[in-house]
């Protein structure tokens, strides 16, 4: 670089009148006005020129400074090198390279299946935990649904609701496309039956227990921050075969 010249501003100290007073404790004074800036130089300047002193705290310690110990000298300076911190640091990488990473390690396709295509990502990394599927878009289903949705908020799970027409393994393998950890199932066992139900679906096993509605909150978001393991839950919770009730006998009772 050409040769620059700066306006230097900086605190001269009288070390031996400031050892006098201080004695083992001078160095840190000394070292302390050493790297104070301009700005609060020019401040303790102000000070010094009307109360005759300024006071300074350095590692516990607080040092009263008067106009014997230390004064200010301001020069100018050429400088041959100029050492520059950066702002901003631009790796050779962006975050794009590592979302294309988890992407290639986490996309996974059903065994004997090509079609079925799915992002295995851990539950603690996935966008959504849990989807919420009422079985069909019956409105006896709407209330579990709100009631889900207001507990998975409270518990800090982000989640998906998909309460489209599709079938419900259509819908389990659009959640399973975006890698959706898991997914609460609202059928009419969950309407006919008390205590109230629901289906929880692990999405890499495919594998489904069934608990209390007000339980599948907790059990998610305990899943989600690997307070718990899937495997753990299925020790617990009966393992789902299929609905006993059907929208026929729902209408019966």
């Amino acid at each position: 670089m050409a040769h620059k010249t700066v306006n230097v501003v900086q605190f001269e100290p009288n070390k031996g009148a400031i050892g006098k007073a201080y004695k083992k404790d001078a160095k840190l004074a000394m070292e302390y006005l050493a790297i104070c800036d301009e700005c609060y130089i020019t401040e303790q300047e102000n000070l010094l020129a009307e109360n005759g002193e300024f006071t300074i705290e350095t590692e516990g310690k607080t040092f009263k400074l008067t106009k014997d110990m230390v004064s200010v000298k301001r020069f100018q300076k050429t400088l041959h090198v100029e050492e520059i911190v950066p702002n901003v640091i631009e790796p050779s990488f962006g975050i794009g390279r590592i979302m294309y990473s988890i992407f290639e390690h986490t996309f996974q396709v059903r065994e004997g299946d090509e079609q079925r295509t799915f992002f295995s990502f851990p539950a603690t990394v996935a966008p959504y935990k849990c989807s919420v599927l009422p079985l069909s878009q019956n409105q006896e289903f709407m209330p579990f649904v709100r009631e889900l949705s207001e507990a998975m908020t409270k518990n800090g799970v982000s989640y998906k609701v998909d309460d489209s027409s599709g079938s419900i393994g259509r819908r389990y393998a659009r959640t399973d496309e975006i890698g959706v950890a898991f997914g609460i199932t609202i059928d009419f066992d969950t309407v006919n039956k008390n205590p109230h139900t629901a289906t929880l679906r692990d999405r890499d096993s495919m594998r489904q227990i069934r608990a209390e509605v007000s339980e599948l909150p907790e059990i998610v978001r305990d899943l989600a921050n690997g307070i718990t393991t899937w495997a753990e839950v299925e020790s617990k919770y009966p393992i789902f075969e299929g609905q006993e009730t059907s929208k026929k006998e729902a209408t019966e009772e």
